[in-house]
C-alpha cells in the first residue's frame, strides 16, 4: 500500500497531435519534467511553451492542461500530505502555491535527473520492508535535486547550456566571447549572469570541473598521468602537475597513492 504522500509517478511519451481535452486539476502537488521535445502548458489566462529540461511545479487545485508541439516525453510525480521535511523542500519549489513555477535544468542535469527518477519509480514499485520511510527518502531526494539544480531565470537555460559546454570540453581553452555568442548575450551580460548562477567565473568553473575530472581519473582509473593531463586540457605533464600541486598541495602521483592507501585501509577495516 502506498504511503499517503505519494500518489503516483510515471514517464510517458506522446505524439505531436496529443493534447489534454480540457482543463483539469489535481488534489496533489504535480511535478512535470520535460525529458524530450516541446509542449504548450496552459493555466487560466496564461500559457507558456516548455521544452526539454523545463520543470513545471503545479499547485493542488490549479486548472491546467498540456498539448504537445513536437513528440514529447514527460516525467510526472504526484505528491500529497507530505511529511514536514518533504513539505519544506516542496514549499521552496512551489513558492506559495498560488501560481505554477517553471524552472530549467541543463542537459547534463536533466539526464542525471532522469536516471534518478527512473530508479525512484523502480523503488516505488518494489516490495519494501519500510515503504513509507523509503518512499519519503526517495521523494525528498528528487525534490532536493530539482531545488539544487533547476534555475528560474529565463536566461538560465542558455547559460546552463554554456556550462555544459565547458564541462564537456575540458581539453579546450574556451573563450568567454565564444560562450557569449553561443548564448546570444554580450560578453559582459554573460559573465555577470554566469557568476550570479554559479558564484564562479566561467574560467574558474571550468578549472573546478577539470579538477573534479582529474581526481576521478586518478582515483577510479589506471590511466597514466600523461593521458589524464591531456584529457583535462594540459598538453604537458609538467604544467598539469604544477597546476594540481598548486591547488591540492601535492603532486597528482602522490595524491593517487594516498587515495590507494585510504582505499586499502577501508578494505582492511
Amino acid at each position: 500500500m502506498q504511503p499517503a504522500f505519494y500518489k503516483n509517478g510515471s514517464i510517458g511519451t506522446y505524439n505531436e497531435d496529443w493534447y489534454d481535452v480540457g482543463f483539469h486539476q489535481n488534489t496533489t502537488l504535480e511535478i512535470e519534467v520535460v525529458l524530450e521535445g516541446r509542449a504548450l502548458f496552459e493555466w487560466p489566462e496564461h500559457k507558456a511553451f516548455i521544452e526539454t529540461g523545463h520543470v513545471v511545479i503545479i499547485p493542488p487545485g490549479l486548472s491546467h492542461r498540456f498539448a504537445a508541439v513536437t513528440k514529447v516525453r514527460f516525467g510526472v510525480l504526484h505528491l500529497q500530505g507530505m511529511p514536514p521535511n518533504l513539505r519544506e523542500v516542496a514549499d521552496k519549489l512551489a513558492r506559495g502555491y498560488e501560481q505554477p513555477q517553471i524552472y530549467a535544468l541543463s542537459r547534463i542535469d536533466r539526464d542525471r535527473f532522469e536516471k534518478l527518477f527512473r530508479e525512484c519509480l523502480r523503488v516505488f514499485a518494489s516490495p519494501l520492508k519500510d515503504p513509507k520511510r523509503i518512499h519519503a527518502v526517495w521523494a525528498e531526494l528528487l525534490l532536493l535535486y530539482l531545488y539544487e539544480h533547476s534555475q528560474s531565470d529565463l536566461q538560465a537555460m542558455t547559460v546552463t547550456k554554456a556550462a555544459d559546454f565547458l564541462r564537456e570540453n575540458l581539453h579546450e581553452n574556451v573563450q568567454v566571447t565564444d560562450l557569449a555568442e553561443l548564448t546570444g548575450m554580450t560578453s559582459a551580460a554573460f559573465r555577470r549572469t554566469f557568476e550570479k548562477m554559479y558564484r564562479l567565473s566561467p574560467k574558474q568553473y571550468q578549472q573546478q570541473c577539470r579538477m573534479q575530472e582529474a581526481k576521478w581519473l586518478l582515483s577510479a582509473t589506471d590511466k597514466d598521468l600523461n593521458e589524464i593531463a591531456e584529457q583535462v586540457g594540459f598538453h604537458r605533464l609538467h604544467s598539469f602537475s604544477q597546476w594540481f600541486k598548486c591547488a591540492e598541495g601535492t603532486s597528482p602521483s602522490l595524491w593517487r597513492k594516498r587515495q590507494e592507501s585510504i582505499h586499502d585501509l577501508e578494505v582492511l577495516t
